[in-house]
């Protein structure tokens, strides 16, 4: 429709352009318009028989052309604009789907600033380089259709008017396409900037106004901000200023015609209709040129924020994870890491070395050791967030990989030591991830009961429709803790994984919930990484890690008998001992 809408716009440009000759024509001279063999035949179909009866009919005809005109350029420009944002609306929508079916290891590889910008304003940078290039489409052909038409009215003027206009248009561009660059480059860059310190700021609002850092945060917002709006107000100049030079122009060699035409053979009144007529074509094509190299300086502006925005759509995704009737894994055994050795980089570090370890079905595992040791990373491959650089995980037997992974997630359920809650329910929060209208309210009753949480939830005035506030802000660290363990109950998932998740309560909360976690059923395998080694106290078997290393396993009992680094982890607790 767009292209069909830009061709006739393009010749009922030619058609109002054309109609100003006659207009003109019978306006000066009525007798010399009506002598034309095509108007005589005209005029006999309308039963016109005096030049003087020509007026009306071809000012009608005139003001037809031009408003016919005017009305489809119009529904052009609605059909482009509709056109560039709902494809700006596909293009957002694919660029963070995409983004959230990366592996984990990407989402931790890189800031989450650069995505957020990514998805919004450098999708709006393409949506303006779409409409930017359909407007560029349209007004070239626009410009060649006026200067055929301009061509059959005065052939030396037309070609006059093309190199002129062209090499001015031309020398601009030239001049301007680096400076378009660097400043396409800075903006790309800024933006990701300005969306980091937005984060930053807000994100610990609470340290920025412990510490007294706002002004640390606006100056460096400041900076950012200002580079970026001193391009974008660039580019903004670059594309409008030829503008004024081009009118002032036009007008100078209007002038300069008038007066040439003036001095030939029949004087003004001869050539009247061709000064109108060029003028008039001037009067379009002029905007139209201006329009295109605007357009053309537009999408140079925005050319980083294209580049950015598709290598974000070139995102992989593995088929396996757009298979939404997966079924989940057959878990009935054990899990077991065989040679398992993992980094996040091939300039880093072995995170793991060559770790041996099965965890039977049903157990309950505890994994302790210093910070660095490797605890989180260990659990983020066992929860298939990670893969292995070396060695295999395999689930009864089977070697996990890229196909059966999404398979055996759908067994876990995580509570991470930070919880991550929404600015919605409690309801929803606890059933993360399902609409509104199919949560089951009993099953979320059952879970917030599970994680000692249910007491307070309903004490509330509207219970578990309560809102939480942005991240949870209307709760305590411990409540917010323990609807994280209710999420994770409400999933009725085989494998629970707790990294740190009790640790904002207090003892006896915490043995409340552990208690409540053991009264589970005895097929749910529960992993967790304690800070408290009371959390882990009762577990079948505690893993102690030390620089990505099992350095002893067993029950708290041995361990204290066995190892020296647990039995100091111990004495660093003086709440713990052997007999407590």
């Amino acid at each position: 429709m767009f292209f069909v809408l830009m061709l006739v716009s393009a010749l009922l440009e030619v058609v109002s352009l054309g109609a100003v000759l006659p207009f003109l024509g019978v306006l000066t001279s009525p007798e010399r318009v009506f002598e034309h063999p095509i108007v005589k035949v005209c005029a006999s179909f309308l039963n016109i028989t005096g030049a003087s009866q020509l007026i009306l009919p071809i000012t009608v005809l005139f003001i037809s052309a031009v408003l016919i005109a005017g009305a489809v350029r119009t529904l052009l420009l609605w059909v482009t604009t509709r056109l560039t944002f709902v494809s700006g609306a596909d293009l957002s929508i694919e660029v963070y789907r995409k983004t959230l079916y990366q592996p984990y290891k990407v989402h931790v590889a890189r800031n989450s600033s650069e995505v957020i910008s990514g998805i919004t304003i450098k999708v709006s940078g393409v949506v303006e380089v779409l409409k930017q290039l359909l407007t560029l489409m349209s007004g070239v052909v626009l410009i060649i259709s006026i200067l055929f038409a301009l061509l059959a009215v005065d052939v030396t003027t037309a070609l006059s008017a093309i190199f002129g206009f062209g090499i001015f248009y031309g020398m601009v561009s030239l001049f301007v396409r680096n400076h378009l660059k660097k400043n396409s480059i800075a903006i790309a860059e800024e933006q990701t900037k300005v969306f980091k310190v937005l984060q930053e700021g807000l994100g610990g609002i609470r340290d920025v106004l412990l510490d007294g850092t706002q002004a640390f945060y606006c100056d460096v917002y400041r900076r950012a901000d200002t580079i970026l709006r001193r391009a974008l107000g660039n580019n903004i100049f670059i594309g409008g200023s030829p503008r004024f030079v081009m009118e002032t122009i036009g007008m100078v060699l209007i002038g300069g015609l008038a007066y040439w035409l003036s001095s030939q053979e029949g004087g003004v009144a001869s050539a009247l209709p061709i000064l109108g007529a060029l003028a008039f074509g001037a009067q379009r094509m002029l905007p139209a040129l201006q329009q295109s190299y605007a357009a053309w300086a537009s999408i140079a502006g925005n050319q980083e924020a294209l580049v950015d925005t598709i290598n974000l759509l070139k995102q992989p995704i593995a088929e396996e994870l757009l298979n939404d009737v997966m079924e989940t894994l057959a878990f009935e055994k054990s899990i077991q890491l065989r040679d398992v050795s993992f980094r996040y980089g091939d300039n880093y570090p072995m995170v793991l070395e060559r770790l041996n370890l099965e965890i039977r079905k049903g157990s309950r595992v505890g994994f302790v050791g210093g910070t660095g040791s490797g605890k989180s990373t260990l659990l983020d491959l066992f929860m298939g967030l990670l893969t292995p650089v070396s060695g295999e995980i395999s689930i009864d037997g089977r070697k996990l990989d890229e196909k059966s992974m999404r398979a055996w997630q759908r067994n876990i359920a995580h509570v991470p030591q930070h919880i991550y809650l929404t600015d919605a329910t409690i309801a929803e929060n606890i059933a993360f991830g399902i609409p509104f209208e199919a949560i089951d309210m009993n099953r979320v009753a059952e879970a917030a009961s599970q994680a000692q949480i249910a007491s307070h939830v309903e004490s509330m005035p509207r219970g578990y429709l309560e809102v939480v506030g942005e991240h949870g802000v209307r709760l305590s660290g411990g409540q917010r803790q323990r609807i994280g363990i209710a999420r994770a109950l409400y999933k009725r998932a085989r494998v629970l994984v707790f990294d740190e998740a009790t640790s904002a309560l207090d003892n006896a909360t915490e043995q409340a919930v552990i208690e409540s976690i053991d009264l589970l059923s005895s097929e749910l395998t529960i992993l967790i990484i304690a800070h408290r080694l009371s959390t882990v106290r009762h577990c079948d078997k505690i893993v102690e890690l030390s620089s990505g290393k099992v350095v002893a396993e067993g029950r708290y009992d041995s361990l204290l008998e066995q190892s020296s680094s647990f039995r100091k982890l111990v004495g660093g607790q003086p709440s713990l001992s052997n007999n407590d």
